[in-house]
């Protein structure tokens, strides 16, 4: 398959949706706060935009920047290092993420990356909070903007490692719950997702059936004072990835989700954003 033309990154401001789009935008159930960014790789701009820099914690999309970090910094990467780059890219695994975390130097793995991929809304957890990965924040033109990144700016080897393991995402994480929402459920293959979710405690209400998989209780969903951490308090769901034949689009949808939403309220919520977002454009 012929790749399609690389766009610069170099590019601050957000360009006009595209003229005639098929259907309306989306529209966003009241008590939900939605965001997202749709990138055509084909038309070489933003095809659709809403609250595009509005910051969101990041739970698990964070983990990108994580395995950027790691693989950038270093020109082999060990057996047992792989592995755990797997289970956390495919299935989200919080303990996976939390090893290179630590290892990284926690918050400075978000300042080296925001500052090398000129992320505009993003940053590190606050300084209470220096563990919390899932606390970063980030924002729907910053996921966008970081797989753009790896797609056309990326040594092969971080963009063939990390997107390679983005398509193969698993149904289940590993804490039990499962990310087939948004993008998974809504669009047709071809895909690649990276999927977050937090706020809704450590117990799944249906759990995913991982089979093969363990189910370590993920610390990041542990509540405290959550002081600085943009909607604390909500429940969050964010669907982000490439789509479309050729995997033409870029695209991130996230949302936060009123307070005591359940799990299957909100999954259906964002599929059904996702798929009318999809269809808006193509």
């Amino acid at each position: 398959m012929k790749p399609l033309a690389a766009v610069p990154l170099l590019v601050a401001t957000l360009a006009a949706p595209a003229q005639g789009a098929a259907t309306a935008p989306p529209r966003v159930p009241a008590g939900t706060t939605a965001a997202w960014v749709v990138f055509d790789r084909q038309a070489g701009k933003i095809v659709a935009t809403r609250n595009a820099h509005r910051a969101y914690r990041s739970a698990s999309v964070i983990k990108i920047l994580i395995a950027i970090d790691y693989l950038e910094r270093r020109k082999s990467v060990p057996a047992a290092d792989a592995k755990l780059l797997k289970i956390m890219l495919r299935s989200s695994d919080d303990d996976a993420a939390s090893a290179f975390w630590d290892r990284g130097g926690k918050g400075q793995i978000i300042v080296r990356m925001a500052r090398k991929l000129r992320l505009s809304d993003t940053a590190p957890p606050p300084a209470s909070k220096p563990g919390f990965w899932g606390y970063s924040s980030l924002s729907a033109y910053d996921i966008v903007r970081t797989f753009r990144y790896l797609l056309d700016t990326a040594d092969a080897r971080v963009r063939d490692t990390i997107l390679g393991h983005l398509r193969r995402a698993t149904p289940c994480g590993t804490d039990g719950f499962d990310q087939t929402f948004g993008i998974p459920d809504a669009l047709p293959r071809p895909w690649a997702v990276k999927q977050g979710w937090s706020g809704f405690g450590t117990t799944p209400p249906t759990r995913c059936d991982a089979r093969a998989m363990s189910a370590p209780i993920s610390w990041i969903a542990q509540r405290s004072a959550g002081s600085g951490v943009p909607d604390y308090g909500r429940p969050v769901l964010y669907t982000t990835g490439l789509v479309g034949k050729g995997e033409r689009y870029v695209m991130a949808l996230l949302t936060a989700h009123p307070a005591g939403s359940t799990w299957s309220t909100s999954v259906k919520r964002i599929t059904t954003l996702t798929r009318d977002l999809y269809r808006s454009i193509s």
